[in-house]
């Protein structure tokens, strides 16, 4: 296995640059021809905003409660009268648990882009290689030993201390996977993978001891963690994990043009006039910062980050300018329609999120690893 991941990482390297309009192409485990999509680009990113905000509108008026179209447009478009009870579940509920769904899933769907820019390898994602395990190792802390917290920080943080713990978890994991992985400037994707199985669990060992000494009610939040749900979505979730991911989401496009000269190799980017270790810097950061807010919210939700890039590539390619805004769209909308599926198929019951995005990530990424459409671990 270390031999054929090792050929997977040094076979991989592209010889041109994303969005070229002639040559080979760029990545050796997709046969297409290497071209111009710009224009399929831009249009499939206009397409997938209006997929969003329909697939938002149908999530809002899906559910065990009666609550319908008919009362979504009463409410916001002023033309009829809906109850107290209607209204609470359209704007207490439901729309917090839409916007934050939107968000995790954009955040999550982006940081997989992002990594698999930086390893510049189809198999990175924040939860394969241990990056949300961190992430939910530092909520997990401040679960259960927040109380030991000086007064003075617990108060400073308010309810921006579960996610900056989630940050620093999954910054320290993403900074430790990168160190350990590379050498002489080259990626390990072997290295890498494997280093991350490890530090995930060393992760679940601590998460383990912090569930040990845990009380009843920390027990049920840290339950949250393992199976991965918006259940507990509400404003104040949305207000501290919002603001993290939203800027997340404007800086990792600044991003695209940078991580399009890293495919080529340092040597070549930094030959391009790209910083390159102030880009590694960058990358690691948001990528730190939108899979800690995203796991401090919704606990780990796996394989989203590695199924939205690939199949957006299939369609648009792979050049980091349109890929990355394009996978914040299609994640959103994917972990949107998976958290309606959770609602609706077992009512009044919910499914966890994180059991349905692993039946079907699964065997995807299990599909990209095998060598369909020409992946080649020769």
């Amino acid at each position: 296995m270390m031999q054929a991941l090792e050929t997977m990482t040094s076979s991989e390297t592209p010889t041109k640059a994303p969005g070229a309009k002639s040559g080979r192409p760029f990545f050796r485990w997709r046969q297409v021809e290497d071209g111009d999509r710009s224009g399929i680009a831009r249009l499939v990113i206009c397409l997938l905003a209006l997929l969003l905000a329909a697939v938002m509108v149908f999530s809002l008026t899906a559910g065990a409660s009666d609550v319908g179209p008919a009362t979504l447009f009463s409410a916001w478009f002023g033309t009829g009268d809906i109850s107290m009870r209607d209204d609470i579940i359209l704007h207490s509920i439901r729309l917090p648990r839409v916007v934050l769904g939107a968000l995790v899933g954009a955040g999550l769907a982006v940081s997989g882009a992002v990594m698999q820019g930086l390893f510049r390898n189809p198999l990175a994602d924040p939860g394969i290689i241990g990056v949300s395990s961190g992430a939910g190792l530092g909520a997990a802390f401040v679960i259960v030993l927040g109380g030991l917290l000086p007064a003075s920080l617990a108060a400073a943080a308010g309810f921006y201390m579960l996610p900056i713990a989630a940050f620093f978890g999954a910054l320290a994991v993403t900074t430790l996977l990168y160190r350990i992985g590379t050498r002489s400037g080259q990626t390990s994707i072997a290295t890498m993978l494997l280093a991350g199985i490890a530090i995930a669990a060393l992760s679940g060992a601590c998460i383990g001891l912090l569930v040990f000494i845990a009380d009843d009610q920390q027990l049920r939040d840290l339950n949250f963690w393992g199976l991965g749900s918006l259940a507990g979505a509400n404003w104040d979730k949305v207000l501290s994990a919002g603001p993290v991911i939203g800027l997340v989401l404007v800086a990792m496009p600044l991003l695209g043009k940078g991580l399009n000269g890293l495919f080529m190799g340092e040597a070549v980017a930094g030959h391009m006039g790209i910083n390159v270790q102030r880009l590694k810097r960058m990358a690691i950061v948001t990528v730190s910062a939108a899979t800690g807010a995203s796991v401090a919210v919704s606990g780990g939700i796996g394989f989203v980050g590695i199924v939205v890039p690939h199949l957006l590539r299939l369609v648009i390619g792979p050049d980091n300018r349109y890929l990355l805004p394009a996978s914040a769209l299609l994640g959103g909308s994917m972990l949107v329609l998976a958290d309606t599926a959770s609602r609706i198929m077992v009512a009044p019951a919910e499914l966890p999120i994180g059991i349905l995005t692993a039946l079907a990530g699964a065997p995807f990424f299990l599909w990209v690893l095998l060598g369909r459409k020409g992946l080649n671990t020769q």
